[in-house]
Formats: C-alpha cells, sequence, structure tokens
C-alpha cells in the first residue's frame, strides 16, 4: 500500500509518548468532520513542532461552532500524530489515522522524511492529503512525478518553495557580500539533497559560482574532516548546506576546530537553522548564519480560518508560550486555512472525492501568502507549472544578535520572491569563525 520510491529512511523512531497528543476520542458521525495532522515533534526535527500545540489550540477555537457546509452543520476534530522525523513512523501513523481513525483530510507538514510517507499513504488509499514545508522538488520528483508530464497524483496537493525561490533568494543576498564566488557545499544523500543536488547547483553555476561538492553524506555522519579539508583547500568562502539539524552542528563545531570556519564569508544553511533554538545551542558560532524564512511576523498576510494577522500570530505565540516566535508558526496555521476552505469548497466535506476536485481549483488567503492551484506563476519565466503543487516564497536573512528582545533573533535581507514582505537589513560577513 505504500510507495517508498524516492525517499530515504532516516533517524531512529523515538518511543511515542507524543505520538497521541492532542488527541480526542470523539467517533466521526454523518455530521462530523475528522482531519488527521502529522508533524514531527520528536526527533531531529522536532524544531518544526515546536508551535503545534498552540497552533492547533487556535485551530479547534475556530472551528469550535462546527462548520456549515450544503446545509448541514459539520462538528469538526482535529486528530494529531507525530511522525517523529523518521519515514517510517510517519507512514505507520498515517495508515493509523486512515484506517483506524477514518480521517476525511489530512494534513501534513516538515521536511519529506514526515510528509512524503504521510502523502504517499492518503495517495495509495484515495484520502486528500494536504502537506507543506518540504521543497516542491523533494515532494514531487522524490515521489515519482516528473515535470511536464501528468501528473501520478490525484489525491495529494502540496504547496511550498522550491529550488528557484532559493536560487533567487541565495543570489539576492550574496553580492550583499564580497567573496570569491566560490561555495563548498554539503548535500546529503536524501530526498532534499538529492533535489537540491540536481536543481540548483546548476543554476548556482549558470549565475557565476564555483561549486565544490564532495558529493553525497549519509544522515548521521560524525566525521566531516575531509569534507572541511577540501573547502579549506579551495578556500570556498560561501557554504551551503541542508542537512537535518543535528548533522549540520556536528559540522559546523568541526569546522570551527579545524579552521575552516575563519574561512567563511557567507555561511548559508537551510532546513536547519530555521528556529531560534536551533542557532541559540550553537552559541557563538551561530551569529551571524545566513538562513532562510518561508513565514515571519512581518508577513503582509493573515489566516483567513483565524483572522488573525501575521503580527498577532507571532506576538499570541509568544505571550502564550514565553517563546521566541517559530517560523513554522505560520505554515502549520496556514493548513488549517487551506483545509477550512476546500472542506467549504467541495459542498460535502464528507465525499473524499468532491473534496479531492476542489482541491483542483481552489483559491485561499493563508498566512503565509495567496495560495491559488488553479493557476501559480512562481515557477519561473517560461516553466511549465507543475500539477498538485503551489510554489511559495523562501526570503532570505542572517540570524543577528542585538536584533530584537531575544538573544538572537532572524533578520530579512531580502525579498525576490515576495517584494510584499519587508526588508529590514543588508547581509553582514559571518565573523564569528
Amino acid at each position: 500500500m505504500l510507495k517508498t520510491t524516492g525517499l530515504v529512511l532516516g533517524g531512529l523512531a523515538v518511543p511515542g509518548a507524543l505520538e497521541s497528543c492532542l488527541t480526542s476520542n470523539t467517533s466521526t458521525t454523518s455530521g462530523s468532520i475528522k482531519i488527521g495532522y502529522v508533524s514531527p515533534i520528536t526527533g531531529p526535527a522536532a524544531g518544526f513542532g515546536e508551535p503545534d500545540s498552540y497552533v492547533i489550540g487556535l485551530a479547534r477555537k475556530a472551528f469550535q461552532s462546527g462548520l456549515s457546509i450544503g446545509g448541514t452543520n459539520y462538528s469538526v476534530e482535529i486528530v494529531s500524530r507525530d511522525g517523529q522525523s523518521t519515514s517510517s513512523v510517519g507512514a505507520r501513523v498515517a495508515n493509523d489515522l486512515i484506517q483506524s481513525q477514518k480521517v476525511d483530510l489530512m494534513l501534513a507538514t516538515s521536511t519529506p522524511e514526515t510528509v512524503n510517507p504521510v502523502s504517499d499513504a492518503c495517495e495509495a488509499a484515495g484520502v486528500p492529503c494536504i502537506s507543506t514545508v518540504v521543497p516542491w522538488e523533494a515532494w514531487y520528483l522524490g515521489r515519482g512525478g516528473k515535470v511536464g508530464q501528468p501528473s501520478p497524483f490525484k489525491w495529494t496537493y502540496h504547496y511550498c518553495f522550491g529550488v528557484l525561490q532559493f536560487f533567487l533568494a541565495y543570489t539576492h543576498l550574496w553580492p550583499q557580500v564580497p567573496t570569491n564566488k566560490k561555495v563548498g557545499v554539503m548535500y546529503p544523500n536524501d530526498a532534499d539533497g538529492n533535489a537540491i543536488r540536481g536543481a540548483l547547483a546548476p543554476l548556482l553555476k549558470s549565475a557565476g559560482y564555483t561549486i565544490i561538492d564532495p558529493g553525497p553524506y549519509e544522515d548521521g555522519t560524525n566525521d566531516y574532516s575531509a569534507q572541511i579539508a577540501r573547502f579549506i583547500a579551495e578556500d570556498c568562502q560561501i557554504f551551503n548546506t541542508f542537512p537535518i539539524p543535528p548533522d549540520f552542528a556536528t559540522f559546523w563545531r568541526q569546522a570551527k576546530q579545524q579552521g575552516y570556519t575563519s574561512h567563511v564569508k557567507i555561511g548559508q544553511i537551510a532546513k536547519t537553522g530555521l528556529f531560534p533554538s536551533q542557532v541559540t545551542a550553537l552559541a557563538p558560532i551561530g551569529n551571524g548564519l545566513a538562513s532562510g524564512v518561508y513565514w515571519a511576523p512581518t508577513w503582509p498576510y493573515k489566516s483567513s480560518l483565524t483572522g488573525m494577522t501575521s503580527k498577532q500570530l507571532g506576538d499570541g505565540y509568544e505571550s502564550s508560550s514565553g517563546k521566541q516566535w517559530n517560523q513554522q508558526l505560520g505554515a502549520s496555521l496556514s493548513l488549517f486555512d487551506v483545509a477550512n476552505a476546500v472542506l467549504k469548497a467541495s459542498g460535502n466535506p464528507k465525499d473524499k472525492a468532491k473534496v479531492r476536485d476542489a482541491m483542483k481549483t481552489l483559491a485561499v488567503e493563508t498566512s503565509v501568502g495567496n495560495l491559488d492551484w488553479s493557476k501559480n506563476p512562481n515557477f519561473g519565466p517560461g516553466t511549465a507549472a507543475v500539477p498538485n503543487v503551489v510554489s511559495t516564497p523562501i526570503i532570505g536573512g542572517q540570524w543577528k544578535q542585538g536584533a530584537s528582545k531575544w538573544p538572537i533573533d532572524f533578520v530579512i535581507c531580502e525579498n525576490s520572491s515576495d517584494p510584499n514582505v519587508p526588508v529590514a537589513s543588508q547581509l553582514q560577513p559571518y565573523t564569528a569563525g
């Protein structure tokens, strides 16, 4: 039932006390809609799950009066599961939600290790699924889709940034700091790394950058001496990587010990370094790292489900949790914006085929921006749109100390893939090494 083509099983399944977190026991009736939600709450990608409790609480409050659709008022139940950052667990909890919980609609977020197996399970079972926060190439191509050909997917829909948005961000960000344009890259042998290696590296070469690639490495590698030695020998003043968070922490500390960070003028990271907790854990060598943001409190959009602006969402999370804003806030809430809109648009939320068909032309305002599956101009001039996918922005910036009341904060330095997002500063050379 589960198609795993293009996926790499990584990490260790963590016994999940949180697996049934945020789950209610109400049974589904003809007047009830059940929404499944899968994210990594534990494991290497746990940073993505940090705001889940707050976001699901907002969604539950917005749905507390139910949804009136086609003359019927439906109660709405959200059933959350922890994918534990691994493909095997993601597949297992997805199948439990489908077979045991009988969900009407599935939502999934954050990294291919979680999202792809959930999407595959839904595709096999004929359950509509909406997902985000996986570069669309890793989701679409990694599951067997091919650009320019009819989509093999009938039940799964996705929205996220892609290689073009990374390319735009990097080529607008990197010229802000003078370098020799030599880029040392560390792309892992996983769905994200392979998609980035195949598509981003050629684009960067075409823009005049020299790519120094030691080759794919396996998730969980603990000795990067050979790669570091090569980056030093080649004087790679720009460093770019798409690792799971623990791997980058290991690499960057070894790079500091072995003298590579003193060569680096731009340390550009993705997949890790998205959240304050990850950067703070690196202590001084985290300050000045460049990264990307797919939502921030300065985003000029609001949630159509809750009516909250991006600033209200960030402020509310900080007030409620005592923690710094986390960019996954906007992305996770946006899934519920889409869910609300497509259930209403279907006319009959208990008919899975009608929910699926409504996704094909759905247009909705979300906290991360306006999404429209009937048209998508964000794949680049001359590039065919990809069925089932809406491409969204990734915005470049830098982690800086002293930028706000928090010990370190993300500062937006370019907005090439969404000019509506305000720019706050210019990229500064990395000096913490």
